[in-house]
């Protein structure tokens, strides 16, 4: 049983918090529904949270007064965004009450909750409900009748985390915008990522990702909400406008910060305007930055202003939405070297895994990037023989449906992208991929890398050798060994020979090797491109 914090305990679940916050960052970003909401929600509580634990950090006091005071002076300094100076009021309202005191216990907690409440909602000018605002209120509120019956701190995060889970699981009825997006409130959803990373602290539990997280004993589950980012919202205000005011003129009176707060609501929305005669936090949304800047500068300085075209952003963001959104069927290629890359990228591969003969990627990275471009069904092309047992074993990871086209080399991964139909079936496309990529020849110029003998060929370090199904040639000069490994390759058959050259073959150089492999057959098309592509001088595809 915990029934009283001192100086280092409160440091500590604040700590916690910090940490169950960076470590959840990413999923509570996933919940916005904005197109450019200053920045991401989750990284801007984050970046305001760490800011506070800095401060904290510096007091080396071990006075709770002391110790509220920095984790407040510091969260103001670094709050982003909306939901960075809403958290940074809400840790004001707290810490003027846990400092009170020399220890913390339930009912100051619970009264420190709703003294945060009470100075959020104070800065915000509409507030709106639905959002963090709702669920740090109804938390405080019911924090506070807990607190009249249970003194164990455990029992009463316990109680009071299921009641945020309730409330946030009913935001989406209060917000329409929540609603059609099929999502929670991420403001208030990182309001109780930082209650669980208090209540991990205190309870010994290890932090987790929310969907691995079990959450606290008699809470549900922190729950993963999918989001249908196409719900935007129109922009009316382009520019979110935050900066700092900084050595405040003498004349400068609470009444004229309370009127700054007035202006900028004339000018545009989102406006919160926090502080004292030390230090003002500005931030709003508005068509005339240069206003708001000219209203700040007769209280005293700037600090730190920063402003974002969200008009711009939101392009930039549903252009990307409209690539990887919704899309049935999608490719993913593993390969090497930026010629490479680029040609699968053209022949309309969603993304590529950095990956080859001398590096095979994992099957976390091979899931990482599937899961990353949002597709139903995702054709993966190893392109390599190493690489294809990893692609199956992604299969299990990822709710995705993962096609591996078995290909071993990047010819044949070329052509099976070349016969990929984004219109035709999951069973067409994979038939017809595996059908190109079985029928083209695939052959290599590299070099040796030891001395060795090897079908019937006694190679030293340095050679250069020509690979079709197995080593066929060797020699001094990548040229002539390509064109012996050509001539292996081609048949009565042979319609088109194509080169992929690598890094370290120039383009007149290759251009070259086109002409004399031109001149020896004259019927069949020969031509180049540039592969880019570490160790191999040049990739041979004959079809």
């Amino acid at each position: 049983m915990i029934t009283i914090l001192n100086d280092i305990d409160v440091r500590n679940i604040f700590a916690g918090a910090g940490v169950n916050l960076e470590i959840n960052k990413s999923h509570i970003d996933s919940l916005n529904v904005f197109p450019v909401p200053d920045g991401d929600t989750g990284t801007n509580m984050l970046l305001t949270l760490s800011s506070a634990l800095r401060e904290m950090e510096s007091v080396q006091s071990s006075s709770l007064a002391d110790i509220c005071q920095a984790i407040s002076k510091g969260a103001l300094k670094g709050a982003r965004g909306n939901s960075g100076v809403i958290l940074s009021q809400i840790f004001k309202g707290m810490t003027q009450v846990m400092s009170e005191g020399n220890t913390v216990n339930t009912k100051s907690f619970a009264k420190a909750l709703k003294r945060g409440t009470e100075v959020a909602y104070d800065v915000v000018t509409h507030p709106k409900e639905g959002t963090i605002l709702t669920v740090v209120r109804m938390v405080g509120e019911y924090a506070v009748k807990v607190a009249n019956k249970q003194s164990d701190f455990l029992e009463f995060f316990r109680k009071i985390l299921q009641k945020g889970e309730e409330v946030l699981a009913s935001t989406p009825e209060m917000l329409p915008v929540l609603k059609k997006a099929g999502v929670v409130d991420a403001g208030g959803k990182g309001l109780l990522v930082i209650l669980y990373g208090m209540y991990n602290t205190l309870a010994g539990i290890d932090m987790q990702p929310i969907e691995q997280e079990e959450g606290a004993p008699g809470t549900p589950k922190q729950t993963e909400f999918q989001i249908d980012k196409h719900n935007l919202e129109e922009i009316n205000f382009a520019y979110c406008t935050e900066f700092f005011v900084i050595n405040l003129n003498k004349t400068t009176t609470i009444s004229d910060i309370d009127k700054l707060r007035d202006k900028l609501n004339e000018i545009g929305d989102s406006v919160i305007v926090v502080g004292d005669l030390e230090l003002v936090k500005v931030h709003v949304h508005t068509n005339n930055p240069d206003k708001a800047l000219g209203y700040a500068l007769t209280l005293g300085e700037l600090d730190k202003p920063k402003i974002e075209n969200m008009l711009q952003q939101s392009r930039e963001f549903k252009k990307e939405l409209e690539r990887v959104s919704l899309k049935e069927q999608a490719i993913v290629a593993v390969c090497t070297g930026e010629g490479i890359d680029s040609i699968f990228r053209e022949l309309g591969a969603e993304a590529t895994i950095c990956g080859g003969q001398t590096m095979n990627p994992s099957v976390a990275d091979i899931v990482n990037i599937v899961d990353s471009i949002g597709a139903k069904n995702v054709f993966v092309l190893p392109n390599n023989s190493n690489i294809i047992l990893a692609a199956e074993q992604a299969k299990e990871l990822t709710k995705a449906n993962i096609v591996v086209i078995a290909t071993k080399n990047i010819p044949q991964g070329i052509a099976a992208a070349i016969n990929f139909n984004p219109e035709a079936s999951i069973e067409e496309n994979t038939r017809a991929m595996q059908k190109a990529a079985e029928n083209v020849r695939a052959g290599q110029v590299t070099h040796a890398v030891r001395d060795t003998e090897m079908d019937g060929l006694e190679l030293q370090t340095g050679d250069i050798i020509g690979i079709y199904k197995q080593i066929v040639a060797k020699g001094s000069d990548p040229d002539e060994v390509a064109i012996e490994v050509a001539g292996k390759m081609t048949d009565d058959s042979t319609a088109v020979i194509t080169l992929y050259y690598g890094e370290d073959i120039t383009e007149e150089r290759a251009n070259a090797l086109v002409e004399k492999l031109q001149g020896l057959y004259p019927f069949y098309d020969v031509m180049a491109y540039y592969g880019g592509q570490s160790h191999y001088y040049y990739y041979i595809s004959v079809e």
